[in-house]
């Protein structure tokens, strides 16, 4: 059944011209290989660099990637949600060019989307720092606990989603660490699964103690506003 699905994989860039060209290297190679009709959307989110000349390059060179550009900074949530909204195929993914997971486990992930409307991974043995990881740890259970939505790692920068439910979620600064709780907000199903990571390799981390905890922390009230406010329906009948 793989083969009838299309997905777009969304890419947000941040100054991360040292990583691009292992990005287009480990992108093509899962294209070449996968049984979906696959496309790379890069959201160049202002970079500072050389990111968008190389963005540019690469989209020049191949038919299945393509860019936006903002016109300065906005931040994750808004590049992923710019992404989700300038997709056409039916399914949406998403993975961070400093390819700490591989875009081979999307594969993982596509076995199970006919069945559920968001699937996620999870980071196993994961790569970063000693703080990087408790931090991590602290605010997907404070997370999990404001949300109920079972999720051990919301963070995961490898997810596949129905694009229908994608376009759907009311995104705001932060959300990109909730969008399992907006699909099941809409009535829809999620999954985790176990995924591989890797460590950084190239071009700096642009998040600290405050992105992963603190800001986190504060989003989550965010979140429950949102969801007290958030409006849902089904059409029984029209003519």
């Amino acid at each position: 059944m793989l083969e009838n699905l299309a997905l777009t994989i969304v890419i947000p860039v941040y100054n991360e011209q040292e990583n691009l060209a292992r990005v287009q290297k480990e992108l093509l190679e899962y294209i070449n290989q996968s049984h979906t009709i696959t496309t790379v959307l890069f959201v160049n989110d202002g970079s500072s660099d050389n990111s968008q000349s190389l963005i540019e390059e690469i989209c020049n060179k191949h038919m299945a990637f393509n860019y936006i550009s903002f016109d300065k900074n906005y931040g994750l949530s808004a590049a992923i949600k710019a992404g989700f909204d300038y997709t056409t195929t039916s399914l949406v993914g998403y993975i961070d060019a400093d390819l700490q997971t591989t875009p081979l486990d999307f594969d993982l992930l596509l076995e199970h989307i006919e069945t559920y409307d968001l699937v996620t991974g999870v980071r196993t043995a994961r790569k970063d720092s000693v703080v990087k990881n408790m931090s991590s740890k602290i605010a997907n259970g404070i997370r999990r606990s404001f949300t109920k939505d079972g999720m051990d790692d919301t963070g995961c920068p490898l997810k596949i989603i129905k694009t229908e439910y994608a376009q759907r979620i009311p995104m705001f600064r932060g959300l990109h660490r909730f969008l399992p709780a907006m699909i099941l907000l809409q009535g829809g199903k999620i999954k985790q699964v176990p995924v591989r990571h890797f460590e950084r390799i190239a071009g700096t981390a642009n998040f600290g103690v405050w992105n992963r905890l603190l800001g986190p922390l504060m989003d989550c009230f965010a979140y429950l506003w949102m969801k007290k406010k958030y409006i849902n329906y089904k059409v029984a009948n029209k003519g």
